[in-house]
């Protein structure tokens, strides 16, 4: 027989161990998020989404640049006598701002525990959030908005985000292209961004057919979780999509940003910057999470995943493009192997 205050005792542990197994739970829930999936039915009417997101983009550009000025010195300071591979100079100088009164010697003296007790870490060395890190997707530079648009009749531009980082921090654009065949040739884009509409001109007689077809592969627009058909987009009108070469002008980037497909929830998710393709003839690992072991795995799952932020269900949705192995995706991988770096006469 069990004893009032025993079963007291017994009463007061049973709720405490609930309490605890619903506080762990929650926990544990608010690490997790709801679900690993996007919502697939969108409940508002693309009206009611641009109308929506267009009235909150002043106070997220705001509050996202306020973030930019508190970690970052982000002045026009050309290094003198360095430029890239067409003149655009390089930025110089430690651009990290660092707490009021602070100094890199005072901070080099300290010590590690000392430094997160005075709460003194450099937050330009924290992640740097996505322009919009609560909705993510592609976001590109102005001027790569406005090539494409000139030449292809695209218009890549969100309406509720615009890119985040000046000019002057960014690659030189249009990059130049050198091929690893053909060294002699020099820059073989002739000074222009390679698109749909003039790269047969540019490499007809350079190329080999299959090369050819895979660069047009490369240059052709497939619907993308930002840019699509859809309610769920961010372009004002529907969208073609996006190509492999909008990120990778020329093989090479020109600073747009994602994030990372391969975590959730959204919070934990990190911003990528697009890598430049130019020596992926002799890297053998790719992805956020190094998990693709040739180009060609990553040419067929970009397109089947990483466009669409990780989530097939959705690319099913908005317009999933899945590539043939033998005569698409290693056509287009016979190309991107091509790509070289720029001479380097010191080396």
């Amino acid at each position: 027989m069990i004893r009032p205050k025993s079963m007291t005792r017994w009463v007061i542990l049973s709720l405490i161990g609930l309490i605890l197994a619903f506080g762990y739970a929650a926990a544990q829930q608010a690490d997790r998020g709801q679900s690993s999936y996007m919502p697939v039915d969108i409940t508002e009417s693309f009206a009611q989404i641009f109308a929506r997101m267009t009235a909150a983009k002043p106070g997220i550009e705001q509050a996202h640049t306020a973030v930019l000025n508190e970690r970052y010195d982000l002045t026009d300071r050309p290094a003198q006598g360095v430029t890239m591979d067409r003149g655009k100079p390089l930025q110089e100088g430690v651009r990290v701002k660092l707490p009021a009164g602070m100094t890199w010697e005072r901070l080099a003296a300290m010590s590690p525990d000392q430094i997160r007790d005075q709460n003194l870490y450099p937050k330009g060395f924290y992640p740097l959030p996505h322009p919009n890190h609560v909705d993510g997707g592609f976001v590109f530079p102005h001027f790569v908005i406005d090539a494409i648009k000139q030449q292809d009749g695209r218009d890549l531009k969100r309406f509720d985000i615009d890119f985040d980082l000046p000019d002057h921090f960014l690659a030189e654009f249009p990059p130049a292209i050198y091929l690893t065949p053909r060294t002699d040739l020099g820059d073989v884009s002739q000074g222009k961004l390679v698109s749909l509409t003039n790269y047969y001109q540019l490499f007809n007689g350079i190329l080999t057919p299959r090369q050819l077809e895979g660069l047009r592969l490369l240059l052709t627009p497939f619907p993308q979780q930002q840019f699509n058909a859809t309610e769920d987009r961010r372009s004002e009108i529907p969208s073609q999509g996006a190509a492999c070469f909008d990120c990778h002008s020329n093989g090479h980037q020109n600073g747009a940003t994602h994030l990372a497909p391969d975590a959730r929830p959204q919070p934990f998710r990190h911003r990528i910057k697009t890598v430049s393709l130019r020596g992926v003839d002799i890297q053998r690992l790719f992805g956020s999470q190094r998990a693709l072991k040739t180009i060609e795995d990553f040419t067929e799952f970009e397109q089947r995943t990483a466009y669409f932020d990780g989530d097939t269900v959705i690319a099913t949705k908005k317009g999933v493009n899945p590539l043939e192995r033998g005569s698409q995706v290693d056509f287009m991988a016979d190309f991107q192997e091509m790509l070289d770096f720029p001479p380097a006469r010191k080396l």
